[in-house]
């Protein structure tokens, strides 16, 4: 009975794949050639002045409860020429925006109950592309760099505010002294019309004695 063995070995060698290492001599040009895109972030006239791990929360009037908002990186950015600082948060793997508000004069944070690793403050947002009033909290994986954030953000609101008093003082320093030019301006023509009026009355004295007959003899 002659064997199979034979023809089974055969038929597993031409089944058998090719090794891994064995060069085909195929060469395979790219479908698609895919050009460098220069990304901009919005952030190019900006400088960070704070850079911090977190998670965001915002609250939610309707049910009555914190929603997260997102888990990422909070920054707050200087910008170089304006000196307006706005704090912007983006989802760390989507890089989505969850928080893009300017920190305002008016604006205060402040530790959450009962968690010293939370702060929450008020701020109007443009996150969604429109401004919504919201109640934000922010949780820090340390209480170290909690306290780090609610003094940064602090120090930026005070600092824009003593920033937007001296602006207010330009104003009104310029406004005062324009005012009092033309004030001076009203003065010096009041006095030019007074004194050609005073010349006009003594001209007029003088034409009417000349005109004014002798008295009879």
């Amino acid at each position: 009975m002659a064997s199979t063995e034979p023809e089974h070995e055969h038929r597993e060698d031409e089944e058998a794949p090719a090794g891994e290492d064995e060069d085909t001599g195929a060469q395979v040009a790219p479908i698609v050639k895919l050009e460098e895109v220069a990304v901009s972030t919005g952030e190019e006239d900006e400088e960070a002045i704070l850079d911090l791990k977190s998670k965001l929360y915002r609250f939610d009037k309707d049910g009555n409860q914190w929603k997260e908002r997102g888990a990422g990186t909070v920054k707050l950015l200087k910008h170089k020429e304006s000196g307006k600082v706005r704090l912007v948060m983006r989802q760390s793997k989507t890089l989505k925006i969850c928080a893009n508000h300017l920190v305002l004069p008016a604006m205060s944070v402040q530790e959450h109950a009962g968690n010293e690793k939370s702060c929450v403050w008020h701020a109007t947002d443009f996150a969604d592309g429109e401004l919504k009033d919201e109640l934000f909290c922010i949780r820090f994986a340390s209480i170290e760099n909690c306290k780090t954030f609610m003094e940064m953000f602090q120090e930026v609101a005070e600092s824009q505010e003593s920033k937007g008093e001296n602006e207010d003082a330009t104003v009104a320093a310029d406004a005062l002294e324009k005012l009092s030019v033309e004030e001076k301006k009203t003065e010096e023509n009041a006095g030019e019309e007074a004194a050609a009026a005073t010349k006009n009355e003594e001209t007029k004295a003088d034409t009417d004695k000349e005109d004014k007959p002798a008295p009879s003899t």
